[in-house]
């Protein structure tokens, strides 16, 4: 009775034939269940413009911490899981519910819906591993889908009780962000199973890099969207549109640095890597984390700077304008380094430029615009640099 069953919910058949297909094709499926994360991130976007202090940024990192987790997570079981098999879709619609439970949330996450975002958190994260755990039965990694799903289930605890207790919600809910992003890194460890080493997890990488490439992709549409809503609602006046310019230009400059290098050290590295796993681990799950968390920021950073172009910037508006594109070449300094085991120092002195173009603006009380232009001009050398420094071969 138990195996029928579990040959009906999670069928051999479910899972991908590697053998088969070397480099596994992202599917509609996943390009489907990336339309919440649209959703998902303007939410993200929107909740960090409406909390500009100490505490919002804290909040704002936590809910974006969980977000990035569960689509990170469900891209990496896609690599084995087949979406476009029926019980593939069912598990993939179920999860997608999820997301969009959080992503409705996310406004009242730390009032009236945490309940409801870290409910469909814990939900998520328990259903995927298990299912994942049935589907490899009396395979390895049946069992290391089971020892991630038991770290996910302690990670829920402080999760849910940081929903049921407001007075200690963000202590809760960072601790519980902790127990997930440390997990990968003990290895799963469980007392009497030990860890799972990444060499376990057979992984292809170019598969799991082109999600993480897409997923990116579309945190910089977000920046479009806010830029294009932005102008709706405003008056098209001269200094609008300057801000709107430059901050499109700065959109097409993360574009420009991500596509103009990285990219092609990623793929480069994947191809020539024997073990994919050790490297996606470091260079995808996090160092992507990274750079969609970036792109979310500056996002926010174009929006406050349209809206108000001539008045002299404040202190939170210089932060989110200039933190933006300092974690963005965070981001990719860190795949670099894993990738290539090279990080430009451009990367370094851009980010000390960008310190001096903020504090300047502050100090000065210069306008939205010159905060703009100036992190602008910052953008563009790295982006002429990364052009530069593209392969041989290269168009």
């Amino acid at each position: 009775m138990s195996k029928s069953l579990a040959d009906m919910l999670a069928p051999k058949s479910v899972l991908r034939d590697h053998a088969a297909t070397p480099t596994p094709r992202v599917t509609n499926m996943e390009l489907f269940f990336d339309l919440v994360y649209v959703f998902t991130i303007i939410q993200l976007s929107h909740f960090l413009l409406h909390h500009q202090s100490l505490t919002g940024a804290l909040e704002a990192v936590m809910l974006f911490a969980a977000v990035w987790w569960t689509w990170n997570y469900t891209a990496w079981a896609t690599n084995w899981l087949d979406p476009d098999h029926k019980a593939g879709r069912i598990v993939m619609v179920v999860l997608m519910a999820c997301a969009l439970g959080m992503a409705i949330a996310i406004p009242q996450a730390f009032k009236d819906r945490a309940r409801l975002f870290a409910g469909a958190y814990v939900l998520m994260s328990l259903i995927r591993p298990f299912y994942m755990a049935l589907a490899f039965r009396g395979q390895r990694m049946g069992r290391n889908y089971l020892q991630l799903g038991l770290w996910s289930a302690l990670s829920g605890v402080f999760w849910i009780a940081g929903a049921l207790l407001p007075q200690h919600r963000i202590a809760l809910w960072a601790a519980a962000v902790i127990v997930d992003y440390a997990a990968p890194y003990a290895g799963f460890w469980l007392p009497g199973l030990g860890a799972t080493s990444m060499a376990s997890w057979p992984l292809k990488g170019l598969h799991l890099l082109e999600r993480n490439q897409l997923i990116f992709i579309i945190a910089l549409g977000e920046s479009v969207l806010l830029l294009g809503g932005t102008l709706v609602s405003e008056p098209l006046e001269t200094g609008t549109i300057v801000a709107a310019v430059i901050g499109f230009l700065i959109i097409v400059c993360l574009w420009w640095i991500y596509f103009g290098r990285t990219f092609h050290e990623g793929e480069h590295a994947f191809e020539h890597a024997s073990d994919h796993s050790q490297i996606a681990r470091a260079g995808l799950a996090y160092a992507h984390g990274i750079l969609v968390g970036s792109a979310i920021v500056v996002a926010a950073s174009i929006e406050l700077i349209i809206a108000h172009p001539h008045d002299a910037v404040h202190l939170p508006t210089v932060l989110i304008a200039v933190l933006g594109p300092a974690i963005f070449l965070l981001g990719n300094a860190i795949f670099r380094r894993v990738m290539s085991r090279r990080v430009p120092v451009s990367y370094l002195l851009a980010a000390i430029a960008l310190a001096g173009v903020g504090a300047a603006c502050h100090y000065a009380h210069l306008s939205g615009l010159w905060l703009g232009a100036g992190v602008l001009a910052v953008l563009v050398v790295v982006a002429a640099m990364a052009g530069a420094g593209r392969p041989a071969g290269e168009a």
